[in-house]
């Protein structure tokens, strides 16, 4: 489906595009496939293909954020989604505390001397050598930006 195509899609075709057996597993089958295809197939360059599809989530995430807004207090379930409001509850402010701001404050300083016992032999205001302490590394990822 070309962009213009998905644009020029009224409302109507995108309520109906999908029918009610089709589950977020056939969802992540029918992403995996499309992904699968343009690989094995090499017809379409992966870098085009990636930045339709970064574009495509914009438009496709934008569009469900702002429809939830209109949706948030309705519990249904229509084609096989099932829609269930949640209350947002609430966050107790520990910054109000004072203890809990100073023992933050500490942790916040430990952090910077665990990150400087990395690169040199570091004492703590106790006089007790900071460890050499482990790490995870984190996964790669790939910005995209348009």
């Amino acid at each position: 489906m070309s962009k213009t195509n998905f644009f020029l899609m009224g409302e109507e075709q995108i309520a109906t595009m999908y029918d009610p057996t089709f589950t977020k597993k056939d969802a992540i089958k029918q992403g995996a496939q499309i992904v699968k295809n343009v690989i094995d197939n090499g017809n379409i360059s992966k870098h085009e293909f990636t930045a339709n599809i970064a574009r495509l989530k914009a438009v496709v995430d934008t569009a469900l954020d702002l429809m939830k807004d209109y949706i948030k207090d309705e519990k249904t379930n229509v084609l096989g989604v099932e829609f269930t409001p949640t209350n947002g509850g609430s966050t107790l402010n520990y910054n109000e505390d004072a203890i809990w701001v100073e023992l933050k404050y500490e942790l916040e300083c430990r952090q910077e001397l665990l990150k400087l016992a990395q690169k040199q032999f570091t004492i703590d205001a106790g006089g007790i050598e900071v460890p050499k302490i482990g790490k995870t590394n984190r996964k790669d990822s790939l910005t995209l930006k348009f």
